[in-house]
């Protein structure tokens, strides 16, 4: 997997990766947290077959991309921006998973005519999205990390570091999931994500807590939200609420499916983007 900095304009580093092909449709990978941005490997063989060249970053704080403090979604999609433009992209569908689902739709936003398709797994709505109760439906580790972060970057550090740990309650469909390929999740999380300390894990959490700098309704192209309904890490009223907001937006709530399970649907999600292409 080529693998690559980018100097950004403030001087940060953004570690990128891209799987080349200029004949390929580019499609931009957002990682969960707290993750790598390495392309996801479970979709390797798919992507071939459909012509799929991948590119995708580490957020910052995460991996070899210098960490930025208060950033936001519409600032990681402004990295986003600069990375494109190196590499000479132009036109490029956003794909996302969990907290990256909400990234993605950030850039789909701020890129405009530049993404022709977005397809989310288990995004997570903006925190002052009206009329949604934000940690209904949540276990009880995610809305501390969340609360805690809700309550400003300070907090959230004291949070990570009172060892509190986060139990996830995999259900049963998600521990099934780590028997086959998408247990590759395990090589690109946790502490090989964070070699130099939690704050990507913090500043994602923040980010998602705080406004983004831009909305989904402003997002143009075709969006599928993919979110299953026994999903307690983010709950599905979240993709439900997204569904309300986004103009042209396809809901597909998958019953029995939880955070990790949904990633069951990224092939099908990856087929659809295809042809948006086509």
């Amino acid at each position: 997997m080529p693998e690559f900095d980018v100097r950004l304009p403030d001087g940060r580093v953004l570690h990128a990766y891209d799987t080349g092909g200029d004949s390929r449709v580019a499609v931009v990978w957002h990682h969960g947290t707290p993750n790598l941005g390495t392309p996801p490997q479970p979709l390797s063989e798919a992507s071939d077959r459909l012509g799929i060249r991948w590119i995708s970053f580490d957020r910052p704080g995460y991996g070899g991309s210098t960490a930025a403090p208060y950033r936001t979604v519409a600032s990681v999609a402004q990295d986003l921006t600069v990375l494109l433009d190196e590499l000479g992209v132009g036109e490029c569908a956003q794909v996302g998973y969990s907290g990256g689902g909400t990234f993605a739709l950030g850039a789909a936003a701020v890129l405009g005519d530049r993404v022709p398709a977005v397809a989310t797994f288990a995004a997570i709505a903006p925190y002052d999205a009206h009329g949604l109760d934000w940690y209904d439906g949540m276990i009880p580790s995610s809305r501390a990390a969340l609360q805690a972060a809700a309550a400003g970057r300070e907090a959230k550090v004291r949070h990570e570091n009172s060892g509190a740990e986060y139990d996830f309650q995999f259900t049963a469909s998600d521990l099934a999931m780590f028997e086959g390929p998408w247990g590759w999740l395990g090589s690109v999380a946790g502490n090989a994500a964070m070699p130099h300390g939690p704050d990507g894990l913090i500043d994602d959490d923040c980010s998602y807590t705080t406004p983004w700098g831009c909305t989904p309704a402003s997002v143009t192209a075709p969006v599928l939200l993919n979110h299953g309904t026994a999903d307690g890490i983010i709950p599905c009223t979240h993709a439900q609420w997204l569904a309300g907001q986004l103009p042209s937006a396809t809901l597909r709530l998958h019953p029995e499916l939880s955070h990790i399970s949904v990633l069951s649907q990224a092939e099908p999600a990856l087929e659809r983007i295809r042809e948006h292409f086509a």
